[in-house]
This record gives structure tokens, C-alpha cells and sequence, in this order.
């Protein structure tokens, strides 16, 4: 199965286990994704996701590349959970907005299997929204979740295409992300890779315009654009460390008096 990052127990949907099962709402908890410091971006997000996140691309060395929304700095840290477990940002990544639905890819064929997190924290919910109706047919919740999940796919397909074009280009270089943090150490972030401005500069009209009518120079420039983002997430760092700093330590309990007797 393809990245699963938060999905912990995801199981076929399935008529016969799923039919009466019924799904809550978090309202608007998205705590599942506090542990995930990047978040796979489709293409078609990357005007969005650019104002507040850095864009990059990774994957295994020598093969096909992904872009990533990068949300933190350091290991299983997501500095857009708050707290309370709220995303502060205005844009969710749709990886995120799918959950607890994802698509997995049959063996052998081009087609795939739904499949539900039964770890989700909405799962059988006794106030929640059924998927099934008792003749075994989809509910407005279920058409809805199996309609965002196609049209996903869909933007991944379009977003390989991107990648391919970039690649073939040999636009995409590896650069080491650093996160400069005051007086402190700079951390070092790698793994990633960025268009290169002095290629992408070189190419040719034909090329160039090539790009342009496909709609990839758009989201070449609105990946450049993002990574002044990196700046952001060393702030929002420093801001939770001062934050944890600051917290009050738990008091110890104040030690209970030994009884005495009266004489």
C-alpha cells in the first residue's frame, strides 16, 4: 500500500463488515496528524499550500520524485497542530482532508480498493452517519467521501505528469534545507529536492512555453515562492519551545501533616 503516514488500521470497506457501521465528526480535531512533520501535495494545491508551506520534492534516490508539503523540523512534529489539536493554517492539505478514506492500488491492475482507518477516532460512533444503507447502498456521506477520493486520484495522476516533465528536464537538483534558528544550530533538513533556477533560466523558448501552456511554470514559481516558507517554520518552532519553556512545572503536592495526639 502507498504511504500510509497517520492511517493505523486501514481495513477494505467492506458492505457486509461496514453495513451499519456509522462515522462522527472530530469537529475539526486533526490530531492524528501531530506526529507528521510532511504531507504528500498534489499539483492542483500548490497555489494554496505555497502561502503557508514549504514545497519540496522527495522520494528513493534515482527514482521518481513526489512533491511534500513540509509542516516541521524536527521528527513526528506537525507545527501546525495546535494544543487542542486544531490545524492553525488556512490550508488542510487534501492528504489530510481524505481521512479516514484512501485508495490502495490493486496488484496487476490499474484500479483500486477503498479502504477505511478503523482507528479513527469517529469510528462507530453511536451519534455518527452511516455509510451503508440496510439494502447495502452508498449514503450521501459515503458518495461524498468516494467522490473526493477519485477526483484525488485523479490530481496524483496529473501531478506524476508534472514530476516526469520536471525530471526530464533535468530541472530538479538536491539541496539541503536549512532552518537557521538565532544563536542556536542551524538544523539540517534532507532528502529533498528543488527546481533549479539557473536551469530552468537556461532552457529554451520552446520549452519555456511548453511549460507555461501545460500550467507547470505556474506551479514551478509557486514552488521557488514557498521555500521563504522555511523561515516561517523556524518561527513557529522557537514560538513552541519558548511556549513549552514557559509552562509552569507541575508543583509537588504539599506533604500531609503526621496526626498528633492530644495530651
Amino acid at each position: 500500500m502507498a504511504t500510509l503516514l497517520f492511517y493505523e488500521k486501514p481495513v477494505p470497506l467492506n458492505v457486509d463488515v461496514h453495513l451499519k457501521v456509522k462515522l462522527g465528526s472530530l469537529g475539526g480535531n486533526l490530531g492524528f496528524a501531530a506526529n507528521t512533520n510532511s504531507i504528500p501535495l498534489a499539483a492542483v494545491e500548490f497555489v494554496d499550500a505555497a502561502r503557508e508551506y514549504p514545497i519540496a520534492f522527495t522520494g528513493k534516490e534515482g527514482g521518481a520524485l513526489f512533491p511534500i508539503a513540509l509542516l516541521g523540523v524536527r521528527h513526528n512534529e506537525n507545527l501546525f497542530i495546535t494544543e487542542d489539536n486544531r490545524w492553525e493554517g488556512r490550508y488542510i492539505p487534501a492528504f489530510v482532508r481524505r481521512y479516514p478514506f484512501v485508495l490502495a492500488e490493486k496488484q496487476d491492475a490499474d484500479d483500486f480498493n477503498v479502504y477505511l482507518d478503523e482507528s479513527y477516532a469517529g469510528f462507530g460512533a453511536a451519534d455518527g452517519d452511516r455509510l451503508f444503507t440496510d439494502e447495502g447502498e452508498h449514503t450521501p456521506l459515503l458518495k461524498q467521501a468516494l467522490e473526493f477520493l477519485s477526483n484525488y486520484q485523479g490530481e496524483i495522476k496529473r501531478t506524476r505528469l508534472f514530476v516526469e516533465r520536471l525530471q526530464s528536464l533535468d530541472l530538479l537538483i538536491p539541496r539541503v534545507l536549512e532552518v537557521v534558528r538565532g544563536n542556536e544550530a542551524p538544523l539540517v533538513l534532507q532528502g529533498f529536492s528543488v527546481v533549479d533556477e539557473q536551469r530552468l533560466a537556461a532552457l529554451g523558448d520552446a520549452e519555456l512555453l511548453a511549460l507555461a501552456k501545460d500550467g507547470y511554470l505556474a506551479l514551478v514559481y509557486a514552488h521557488l515562492g514557498s521555500l521563504g516558507n522555511i523561515a516561517r517554520l523556524s518561527e513557529r518552532l522557537d514560538a513552541r519551545l519558548t511556549t513549552a519553556a514557559q509552562a509552569p512545572a507541575i508543583a509537588e503536592p504539599d506533604p500531609v501533616p503526621s496526626s498528633k495526639k492530644k495530651r
